[in-house]
């Protein structure tokens, strides 16, 4: 059965950019309705922008939750780097949505952000503009305007980025992109609003404290409406911007194509040699592993110094389990870091190409045909010598993977047409 069409008069007003042109017209009308016809003061105007901030950060997370594409993570962080590697998703059921493990990696990190930043820009401008509180009409009024303004950020969100399938072409990092720059229109158009607001009550030197929002006349608080105005349309037409930087010599720092989510070849020809790393390298790798990331050892200086107190009371046994606490967290962690990045992987050496195929998973990691890569080299360090396995380095023309603790190496230079740089000895 075929899906109802919806309406003409719907279906135009979910062309292009209108959806997001009709949610920046009423978050700036509301404040217009507000301060000519309902008599707001700067306070109200002041407490609206910094809810609507909330309102647009919020949303904003909700974007970057469903992003389409890899979010773009260090790739030496210790487990994240191994993690954002992997390109799997949570699918949502019902849904083309997924959420990316490369986007969980990101959002505890910016979702404390953009909450401290908005907390922190209430400060100069809430703290300020509603001090001693708003009349109760005011706050029903700016309370309703609150409602509507998240209801119809929200439909944006649904309708441009969800319906249209335009998270398809963002990662967490750009689906919250534009965010900051409102957050800045809204964060120094409140301190405009107060410094102006103080300079016309209580003069230029006066402490902030003393600003009173209820003297501001109308001429002034509609020139905020209108400044705060101009900012949301500079951003609405962000994407010619972009365009502009792309299609120009110039760099604005606006044009950036998050990574590709297309699954990556994991097929080669016959006859195909698969190559694991031995179980010694594997837990070599795992206990040299906090060499390279010293600040693991950061995290055993709690349950030490929980030791060193027990021990003072000749509780032993708490003191030995403490101390073994210390020691094995990192080496945990580091174990875990070592098994995502090396242990779990599996290389397929074909005629073809080689294939990193993630066997947690149950997909490929990256692909190199042969000529793809730049220099071919094989290293034997301090460990390998111990253990009488190699590494095998292949640069690419951006990029380098290295292969270590392999038994034997030649099955995977075998795909290559290049001859292998070698040690001498």
């Amino acid at each position: 059965m075929p899906s109802p069409r919806l309406p003409y008069w719907l279906r135009a007003l979910t062309r292009g950019r209108r959806p997001r042109a009709l949610s920046i017209a009423i978050a700036n009308l509301l404040p217009l309705v507000g301060v000519v016809a309902l008599g707001w003061n700067a306070g109200a105007l002041v407490f609206l922008y910094w809810f609507e901030l909330g309102i647009t950060a919020f949303w904003a997370v909700v974007r970057a939750l469903f992003a389409g594409r890899l979010s773009e993570v260090d790739r030496g962080g210790l487990i994240v780097g191994p993690l954002a590697a992997r390109r799997v998703a949570i699918p949502v059921p019902g849904t083309d949505l997924g959420i990316r493990v490369s986007t969980l990696l990101v959002l505890p990190i910016i979702a404390p952000v953009l909450a401290g930043m908005w907390f922190i820009a209430g400060i100069p401008t809430v703290g300020v503009a509603v001090d001693g509180g708003l009349a109760p009409d005011a706050l029903d009024s700016v309370t309703l305007a609150v409602l509507v303004i998240f209801a119809t950020e929200g439909g944006t969100t649904l309708v441009d980025y969800i319906h249209k399938g335009e998270y398809r072409e963002h990662s967490a990092q750009t689906a919250m992109r534009g965010v900051f720059f409102r957050a800045g229109t809204i964060a120094l158009g409140g301190i405009f609003a107060v410094t102006l607001i103080g300079a016309a009550t209580v003069g230029p030197d006066a402490e902030l404290s003393a600003v009173d929002p209820g003297i501001a006349g109308l001429p002034l608080l509609l020139g905020i409406v209108g400044v705060k105005a101009a900012f949301d349309l500079a951003g609405l037409y962000r994407d010619r911007l972009t365009a502009f930087d792309e299609s120009s010599s110039l760099d604005l720092g606006l044009s950036y194509d998050p990574p590709s989510t297309e699954p990556i070849d994991g097929s080669v020809a016959d006859p195909v040699r698969s190559v694991r790393q031995p179980r010694r390298a594997r837990l070599a790798g795992a206990l040299t592993t906090p060499l390279g990331h010293p600040g693991l050892w950061y995290l055993s200086a709690l349950p030490a110094l929980v030791a060193a107190i027990f021990a003072i009371g000749g509780e032993w046994s708490t003191v030995a389990a403490l101390l073994a606490a210390a020691l094995m967290v990192p080496l945990a962690l580091a174990a875990l870091d070592h098994e995502l990045r090396y242990g779990l992987v599996e290389y397929r050496a074909g005629d073809d190409a080689l294939v990193a195929y993630d066997r947690l998973f149950d997909t490929a990691l990256w692909r190199v045909e042969p000529w793809d890569e730049t220099d071919l080299r094989v290293e034997r360090g301090r460990l390998d010598r111990r253990l009488g396995t190699e590494t095998v380095v292949i640069e690419l023309r951006d990029d380098e993977y290295r292969i270590p603790g392999l038994a034997d190496a030649e099955p995977i230079l075998d795909v290559f047409d290049r001859r292998a740089d070698r040690p001498d000895g």
